[in-house]
């Protein structure tokens, strides 16, 4: 079963749940005040893999964590 991230809409409250696919998008209670008002967040994955990350988006420099490496020099990962 994957895991989901999702969060309150009534106290911003950030949670996740090993929930089957066909209920990803059901409601579901806030762990924190148990209120019913909560969106599903898109997640992004990654692997680990011999000292390398392998992301769900295009290559991050390693060094400043963003996608634009003119500005410190280093390359992507």
């Amino acid at each position: 079963m994957p895991i989901y991230e999702y969060v309150c809409l009534d106290c911003e409250h950030h949670f996740d749940a090993l929930r089957p696919m066909r209920d990803a998008d059901a409601p579901i209670a806030c762990t924190e005040c148990h209120g019913d008002q909560t969106e599903r967040l898109i997640s992004l994955f990654a692997a680990h893999s011999e000292g390398r990350v392998v992301a769900g988006s295009a290559p991050v420099c390693s060094a400043c964590n963003t996608h634009a490496c003119s500005t410190c020099g280093s390359k992507p990962v």
